[in-house]
């Protein structure tokens, strides 16, 4: 649904599960109403203003990239067809560009991804790739939010 923004170089790729119907409609990442990612990358440090979905290519001076596991599907977590998950497809657009570390956000896409969906540092990394899994920053995903672990991201690509 959505271009990825990945290159050489990255320090962090950020991977949701799939576009929202919201950002698919706006050709835009996390542009569903109360999703707290353009907010929290601001919040953390991560990018010096708050972006708007509508710029998130611009993430990639910020060396931030963004995919998703299901390129072809829109829509909620739960409503996604499985046999759409390109996990192959992933590792090996992880495995070209070689980000620092990957983030999956939410568990959803972990567990679709690396099979987990313990938040924080992962003990596996891919190549030379760190991976983390963040708390979903998705409106839908209210009820489990915790700020505190998108920071430890942060703090952890400041000290890489």
């Amino acid at each position: 649904m959505l271009d990825d923004l990945l290159k050489s170089h990255l320090s962090l790729v950020i991977c949701g599960t799939a576009a929202g119907r919201e950002s698919a409609r706006r050709r835009a990442y996390s542009a569903g109403r109360g999703n707290r990612f353009w907010r929290i990358l601001h919040e953390t440090g991560l990018t010096d203003r708050q972006l708007a979905p509508e710029e998130w290519s611009q993430l990639a001076k910020y060396g931030i990239g963004l995919t998703d596991i299901a390129k072809h599907q829109a829509g909620m977590d739960h409503t996604l067809d499985r046999s759409g998950f390109d996990v192959a497809g992933l590792w090996a657009r992880i495995e070209r560009c070689e980000p620092r570390i990957l983030a999956f956000n939410g568990k959803a896409a972990a567990r679709a991804a690396i099979g987990v969906g313990d938040f924080g540092r992962q003990p596996q990394s891919w190549g030379r790739t760190k991976l983390w899994v963040v708390p979903s920053t998705s409106g839908a995903a209210a009820g489990s939010w915790d700020s505190a672990v998108w920071h430890d991201l942060a703090r952890a690509l400041c000290e890489s």
